[in-house]
């Protein structure tokens, strides 16, 4: 099986940036700790700032036929509907992860523009939202190509 974990903007910042909320774990680590929770599952990671590099990497997992993707979006989750247009094009299921509970902060973070072309959404569990949607993939997927 092979998964994508795809980061959004200022996550590159993880472990230093707002570690009130974000906690002090980096991607780094975040990828280590999913390669080792998960070892049977190939995982690709990747990390962009800008917006068309996200939806490059999304239109380039559904055309390499990556079985799932999990997708921390950050603010553009609130704000993009060109990625929310990527997401619905693609067979790939895709599970939108948030760290901090969006629900629990500022009001512009509570639209969620993603969601609705989202196989599931996790939010505010932290990096363990990861751990799950892994393993939803895993599940619900499988190992079979899609096709």
């Amino acid at each position: 099986m092979h998964l994508l974990v795809l980061n959004g903007p200022n996550l590159n910042r993880l472990g230093t940036r707002e570690t009130d909320i974000y906690g002090l774990r980096s991607l780094e680590d975040l990828a280590l700790g999913l390669r080792n929770a998960f070892p049977e599952v190939e995982i690709e990671f990747a990390q962009h700032n800008s917006e068309g590099a996200l939806i490059d990497a999304l239109h380039n997992a559904d055309a390499l036929m990556t079985q799932g993707v999990v997708f921390n979006p950050g603010a553009y989750g609130h704000t993009s509907i060109a990625l929310r247009d990527a997401i619905a094009a693609m067979e790939t299921p895709v599970v939108e992860v948030h760290i901090s509970n969006v629900y629990a902060r500022e009001g512009f973070r509570q639209t969620m523009l993603l969601s609705p072309v989202c196989a599931g959404v996790i939010t505010g569990f932290g990096m363990g939202g990861y751990h799950l949607a892994v393993q939803y993939l895993k599940d619900h997927t499988g190992s079979k190509p899609r096709g």
